[in-house]
């Protein structure tokens, strides 16, 4: 059970960090913060990551197998990553919808899912 609590958890971090990282770009587009000095931007990014670190730091703690979690510290790392770029894929798909996935990007996440699969070998 806890190595799905730790893939839950790190789906909601990197919703967080995506939006922490890339919604402030929106917001630019939008106009809503193209006026705002670049340390209102750092502050609004900042709060939302707050949210990403209170998901983040738990999924870290439930999977990491020297707190009796399924995963090594590699292999929580490499699920990170492979979870980060999903979340990003459909967040860009749905927030930023004049960006297009090109053939090298779709090979890069074959890729990605090959690093997982080889981090879990025994």
């Amino acid at each position: 059970m806890s190595s799905i609590y730790t893939i839950l958890l790190l789906i909601l971090s990197n919703v967080f960090m995506t939006f922490a990282w890339y919604g402030h770009l929106r917001l630019q587009q939008t106009g809503v913060s193209s006026n705002w000095p670049l340390l209102y931007v750092i502050l609004f990014s900042w709060a939302i990551a707050f949210f990403e670190y209170c998901c983040q730091v738990p999924a870290n703690r439930i999977g990491f197998e020297g707190n009796g979690g399924p995963y090594s510290l590699v292999q929580l790392k490499v699920i990170q990553e492979a979870v980060s770029l999903c979340v990003f894929v459909v967040v860009a798909r749905l927030i930023f919808t004049n960006q297009s996935l090109q053939w090298n990007h779709l090979l890069a996440f074959v890729f990605i899912v090959a690093a997982v699969y080889l981090v879990f070998m025994k």
